[in-house]
């Protein structure tokens, strides 16, 4: 049973949960140990997605932001990629996968063009995926000590939530290069550099600073922001489609297989940091 009643209001899932009140909708993200994007997790998504259209004749802002300590999101669940993929032979684990980014991609793609002003609250781990869903938004405002990164070429894949094209649309090629060819991480500081982060807010205060501006953006007239939005946020429909078909033709590699499974086997309590 869940712990709270599921209207469209208020909401509780098995990894997300969501709440509307002062024309800000709020959806956390919680499940242990660090927010990974699964089948649990996407279901969750679309679920929202599906609400998204009533919930915004309420609300001028949504935050998304995390309960887990380890922070916003590690990214892909790459276990149960991993368990999935052993079960089938190649062809059909890549249908299973172009079958899964598509989805999430649709879930990206909605929050991306949504008429709210979006704002993820950043803290802790941005990785991968989870850094993905954060580019999805309009504005990142990051805890201090956050940090950013896509590892994915360690596995001998790429981003595949839609983050290079998005990354690509909002700074410059050299920020992007840099974190997709090296796989290093950025902090808060250095996102707010380079115009990642939009504000960089005290340990633990990043969610009360999101609360903030989404509080200031409910005082515009919402068809007037929603037409900015559109105007300077175009989505890179095409970018994202080759992303896709990239990942699928990479995915099929001995060598991802291989590396995935040194994720599994490691010990490591964080195993998806560089």
């Amino acid at each position: 049973m869940n712990e709270l009643t599921n209207t469209m209001d208020e909401y509780k899932g098995k990894s997300l949960s969501w709440s509307v009140a002062d024309g800000v909708i709020e959806l956390a993200l919680d499940r242990a140990p660090a927010n990974e994007i699964g089948l649990a997790m996407l279901e969750d998504l679309e679920r929202f997605i599906t609400m998204l259209p009533a919930l915004e004749l309420k609300a001028s802002a949504l935050i998304i932001y995390s309960k887990q300590k380890a922070g916003f999101s590690a990214g892909a669940d790459l276990r149960e990629l991993y368990a999935q993929a052993q079960k089938m032979e190649m062809a059909s684990a890549v249908k299973g996968v172009r079958d899964f980014l598509n989805r999430i991609h649709a879930v990206m793609n909605r929050l991306d063009t949504s008429p709210l002003t979006t704002i993820a609250a950043v803290h802790g781990v941005c990785f991968g995926g989870g850094f993905e869903l954060a580019l999805a938004c309009d504005l990142i405002v990051a805890d201090k000590m956050a940090r950013f990164c896509f590892p994915e070429l360690r596995l001998g894949i790429i981003p595949c939530f839609g983050g290079i094209p998005r990354l690509k649309r909002d700074i410059g090629n050299a920020v992007v290069r840099d974190l997709l060819l090296t796989g290093r991480s950025i902090n808060a500081t250095k996102a707010l550099a380079v115009g990642l982060a939009s504000q960089v807010a005290a340990e633990g205060e990043a969610l009360r600073v999101a609360r903030s501006t989404a509080a200031q953006t409910t005082k515009f007239d919402r068809t007037t922001a929603a037409a900015a939005k559109e105007f300077i946020k175009p989505l890179p429909a095409e970018e994202l489609r080759r992303e896709i078909e990239l990942f699928c033709e990479l995915f099929t590699r001995p060598a991802v297989m291989e590396a995935l499974l040194k994720f599994v086997e490691s010990t490591d309590a964080m195993p998806y940091l560089p």
